[in-house]
């Protein structure tokens, strides 16, 4: 069964910087398209960041300059290095990986 843990959320200022984790059990983690999602209240999930098997990287360009998505392949752990963090960043932060699997979601709020 896959396994899929978001941490490192909580209450930033604006401006501020946070590092969320993904840590992922019961799969092939190195090899599969993953990502990370967030969805604010009232809107749709929205992806974020997307890194492929092959390390390539998408971002939202609500996000570009500003977080970093990376993996440690041996850890099976996903990270997003968020920087320069906006009001608008508020949401619900999902972790994503191929084959339909998702995590509970961890909770970023940006204070103004």
């Amino acid at each position: 069964q896959v396994q899929l843990v978001e941490s490192g959320g909580g209450l930033v200022q604006t401006g501020g910087s946070l590092r969320l984790s993904c840590t992922v059990s019961g799969s092939i983690f190195g090899g599969n398209f993953r990502g990370w999602y967030r969805q604010a209240p009232g809107k749709q999930r929205e992806v974020v960041a997307h890194i492929t098997s092959g390390g390539s990287t998408i971002y939202a360009d609500s996000v570009k300059g500003r977080f970093s998505i990376s993996t440690d392949n041996a850890e099976n752990t996903l990270y997003l290095q968020m920087n320069s963090l906006k009001a608008e960043d508020t949401a619900v932060y999902y972790c994503y990986l191929a084959g339909g699997n998702w995590g509970k979601g961890t909770l970023v709020t940006v204070s103004s």
